[in-house]
């Protein structure tokens, strides 16, 4: 198991927390027109509403999180784990918003969830035991002169 599991499970999880941020505080805005009212006036009321402007926040710790993340392991190893957010954000959104989760849904859910225990078992290769791109490119150019 990867010691940076942790780090993509906590980027996993802002970003689900991120979504039902995001839509809870569209749901306290209620039904939006932009009839009458300057466009730019009406998206920043809503980018700085308290819920969408959390979300956004959230979302950009998400982001922080996973560039760490990717500094440290294969793209090909932390990306899949993103969809677990999918997972986290049906769920929530089932218990919060009383949405549906029909067997489609839940049949879903399991092959993504097995998808990623698969990947995970595949491993990664970390960064700082391989070297940097830097560091590997600087050698093979290297070896190539040689």
């Amino acid at each position: 198991m990867s010691k940076y599991l942790p780090f993509i499970l906590f980027t996993v999880f802002t970003n689900a927390a991120a979504q039902i941020l995001l839509k809870y505080g569209m749901m306290q805005l209620g039904n939006l027109s932009f009839a009458g009212v300057n466009p730019i006036f009406k998206i920043l009321s809503i980018v700085f509403s308290p819920f969408v402007f959390l979300g956004l926040l959230t979302f950009v710790v998400s982001m922080a999180s996973h560039l760490y993340v990717l500094s440290k392991v294969e793209l090909s190893y932390a990306y899949p784990f993103l969809s677990l957010a999918y997972v986290a954000v049906a769920v929530i959104a089932y218990f919060v918003f009383h949405e549906d989760l029909n067997a489609y849904r839940v049949g879903g859910i399991a092959l993504i969830c097995v998808g990623t225990y698969f990947i995970a078992q595949g491993g990664s290769a970390v960064h700082e035991e391989a070297g940097t791109v830097a560091e590997l490119t600087k050698s093979a150019a290297h070896e190539v002169s040689q």
